[in-house]
């Protein structure tokens, strides 16, 4: 089966096809020349995976599915939330949105936090939606090299390292996104 995942982040595209394994032939964006700016200007994660995943199906006819995912940090109201890539600016840098998060919990001793990540799929004129939640901690400071966005702060609940310290199969396996997908797998795999 071939599924538009509707994306131009790289490392999302590699996270997700090492999940989806050979049975889904995962097309990325620029596979179907999309360089459009997909909208994502709602106030929840449901609605954005919505406006994406609509967005590409009924432009280009193609099945797919787009994802959007937020860091609720309890201390903070659940901020950065719907607005985590862009929390520090609309230049998404990672950098600068981990900077903000530390600055904002400075002398908090409640670091309580939750990746959620909401997957909608466009697939033969229905939508399916598909959640993942991990909880955890936000750490002192950055620790890890590999992963992306806030995994360097994120510790996950029952862990002592940070999503960024961690093997991308041992991630994958535990993360937000990873556990959305799953359902999403399964269910593809089930679809009739």
């Amino acid at each position: 089966m071939k599924l538009v995942f509707a994306t131009n982040n790289p490392n999302k595209l590699k996270e997700l096809q090492n999940l989806l394994g050979d049975d889904i032939e995962l097309l990325s964006l620029a596979d179907i020349n999309c360089n459009d700016d997909i909208p994502e200007d709602h106030e929840t994660l449901e609605e954005n995976a919505t406006q994406k995943a609509e967005y590409i199906y009924n432009k280009f006819k193609l099945n797919c599915f787009a994802d959007d995912t937020g860091l609720e940090i309890e201390a903070l109201n659940n901020e950065p939330g719907v607005y985590s890539a862009r929390y520090a600016g609309v230049d998404k840098d990672a950098k600068a949105n981990m900077k903000k998060v530390l600055k904002n919990l400075e002398g908090e001793s409640n670091r309580l936090a939750r990746f959620r990540t909401v997957i909608s799929l466009f697939l033969n004129d229905e939508e399916y939606q598909f959640e993942g939640i991990v909880h955890g901690n936000i750490l002192e400071s950055e620790k890890g090299r590999d992963g992306f966005g806030y995994d360097p702060i994120f510790e996950p609940k029952g862990y002592s390292i940070s999503f960024a310290e961690m093997e991308m199969s041992e991630k994958n396996r535990i993360s937000h996104r990873g556990l959305a997908v799953q359902k999403l797998v399964k269910f593809l795999l089930n679809y009739k």
